[in-house]
């Protein structure tokens, strides 16, 4: 008798966390190449909560779907921070309310006492860059998986 494999396993929605930044690399791999409307960020500061409405790729169904001939997926996620102290950004234009980001990676870096800075850099030069107590993320997704408009999984090339 063999052992099961993943792709056997119930394709249940993803409820991550991460505190260290190990666990970080996996939900920065996992929201690669997410898409947000500018007006899906918010920053709560009273709650020390920065949080993102992303459609994210499903990178984890990429292989099933590739198998089976069937579309590629994306689903509405919950990314958020918290313990964080302040918001910062970079080529993120919040009046153009029809601006589209595209997230490219979650980075970390480290300051005093776990303290430091989570850094999202996204497509086109931008970044969110939030002062942080501690590494606090979660990733939940939110709604049932759907297909990807572009019917294409994202391609960078050789980078």
């Amino acid at each position: 008798m063999a052992d099961a494999t993943f792709e056997e396993g119930r394709e249940a929605p993803l409820n991550l966390g991460a505190q260290e930044e190990e666990d970080l690399k996996v939900i920065s791999a996992l929201v690669q190449d997410s898409v947000f409307p500018v007006t899906e960020m918010r920053w709560q500061a009273s709650r020390h909560r920065f949080a993102l409405l992303i459609n994210r790729f499903r990178w984890e169904d990429r292989a099933a779907a590739e198998k089976r001939a069937r579309a590629y997926e994306r689903v509405q996620s919950l990314l958020v921070v918290d313990n964080v102290l302040g918001v910062a950004s970079q080529g993120v234009d919040r009046s153009d309310k029809d601006l589209v980001l595209s997230l490219l990676s979650l980075s970390f870096e480290p300051g005093d006492d776990g303290a430091g800075h989570l850094v999202l850099t996204l497509a086109g030069d931008g970044a969110i860059r939030l002062s942080v107590e501690a590494i606090d993320v979660s990733l939940r997704d939110v709604t049932r998986p759907y297909t990807a408009p572009s019917g294409k999984a994202p391609d960078h090339g050789d980078d």
